[in-house]
């Protein structure tokens, strides 16, 4: 499944601050668009539901929430 998500992710600083977060098993690859002015982070789960995504976004520090509702 992949998922998409508007955040304030938005330097390789804060892409360096979410690696940790993001960077798990149940991660099969993720990415950040920070030239998207929605700030665009796709994540590919097989495992992953949306709000354990969101969860572990905000608790590395940052806005996320769902592209599409």
């Amino acid at each position: 499944m992949t998922y998409q998500f508007k955040t304030n992710i938005n330097c390789s600083n804060c892409v360096a601050k979410v690696t940790p977060a993001l960077t798990r098993e149940e991660v099969a690859a993720w990415q950040v668009n920070t030239n998207d002015p929605k700030k665009i982070l796709t994540v590919e789960t097989s495992a992953l539901t949306a709000e354990e995504i969101e969860e572990l976004v905000s608790d590395a520090g940052f806005r996320i929430e769902p592209l599409n509702q």
